[in-house]
C-alpha cells in the first residue's frame, strides 16, 4: 500500500450524508465566504501587518485541507447498514473491552463514523485496532503498544453503532 492511498471506510448512510453535505457547505458557500473576507481583509491595505487578512488565509487553508479529506474519505467509504450484530469485533462496532484491568468502551472505525458524539475511538489500523478485529466476546488478546508495553485485552462486548 503505497502512503497515498485511502484505506477504505465503513459509514452509515447518515454518517455519509452529514459529511457530503458539509463537504458541499465547505466547497460552495464555505468557499465564497472565506474568499470573500480575503478579499475585504486585502482592501485594507498593507498585507504584512493584516491580522484579518492572515486569519482568513489561514482558516482558508484549512478548509482546503478538510475538502480533501472528505473528499478522500468519501471516495473510498463503504457506505451500508450497520454491521451484523453477530458479537464479532469489526469497524463500525462498539466495544467495551477490559484494557489492562479497566473496562472502556469505544467505537472501532472512524472519527467521522462517529461526527459530534462524544466518545473515544480507534481506527482498526492501530495497535490495539488491529490486536483485537475478528475477536469476539470473553476473547482475550495481548498487544504490544506504541510504548513497547504487552497490554491485555478482554473482550467484553460488541454491538453495531447506531450512532
Amino acid at each position: 500500500m503505497s502512503t497515498n492511498s485511502v484505506p477504505v471506510a465503513w459509514l452509515t448512510q447518515e454518517s455519509f450524508n452529514r459529511l457530503k453535505a458539509e463537504l458541499e457547505h465547505l466547497s460552495g458557500p464555505g468557499r465564497t465566504e472565506i474568499v470573500a473576507r480575503i478579499e475585504q481583509a486585502r482592501s485594507e491595505g498593507d498585507l504584512k501587518e493584516n491580522g484579518g487578512y492572515h486569519a482568513a488565509k489561514e482558516e482558508q487553508g484549512k478548509s482546503e485541507a478538510r475538502i480533501r479529506q472528505l473528499t478522500a474519505l468519501l471516495d473510498s467509504a463503504h457506505v451500508g447498514e450497520s454491521p451484523e450484530d453477530n458479537g464479532i469485533v469489526e469497524p463500525g462496532m462498539m466495544v467495551q473491552a477490559s484494557i489492562a484491568g479497566d473496562v472502556e468502551s469505544f467505537l472501532l472505525g472512524s472519527r467521522e463514523v462517529a461526527g459530534d458524539a462524544h466518545i473515544d475511538v480507534y481506527s482498526e489500523k492501530s495497535p490495539l485496532g488491529a490486536a483485537i478485529q475478528g475477536k469476539k466476546a470473553g476473547d482475550t488478546v495481548v498487544y504490544t503498544a506504541p510504548n513497547g508495553r504487552n497490554i491485555t485485552v478482554e473482550i467484553i462486548s460488541a454491538t453495531p453503532y447506531t450512532g
